[in-house]
């Protein structure tokens, strides 16, 4: 039996998540009243608590709200998202992120547009 996690954007939809794994919930900051809703940001490790980051970046699809109350970030990892990008699951990292839709990839070299 599968269990469906309900979400803010698509409720019980069991197709809601990406296949990678690699999904977000945001806080207020960048729910702007639910048009993040399938937002993708590519993330990367830039620092934390005993060297965790991996090298490279991933992209990640806006999923929900975060529920807490304030939220402890502004964009709250699946537990894939995080593995992929730190090399411990038992600490807090800082991530550089940006809207994946303003970034153009060419030749495994990734550049934001300003």
């Amino acid at each position: 039996m599968n269990e469906t996690i309900a979400t803010r954007c698509k409720g019980n939809d069991p197709d809601q998540f990406p296949e990678s794994g690699h999904f977000v919930a945001v806080s207020d900051g960048l729910w702007d009243n639910g048009a993040a809703c399938g937002r993708r940001y590519q993330l990367r490790c830039i620092s934390g608590p005993k060297r965790p980051c991996k090298r490279g970046s991933i992209v990640a699809e806006v999923v929900d709200f975060c529920k807490k109350d304030p939220c402890p970030s502004t964009l709250v990892l699946s537990s894939k998202a995080f593995n992929a990008i730190s090399r411990f699951s038992d600490v807090k990292i800082n991530v550089e992120y940006a809207d994946s839709s303003k970034c153009v990839q060419e030749e495994g070299i990734s550049f934001r547009l300003l």
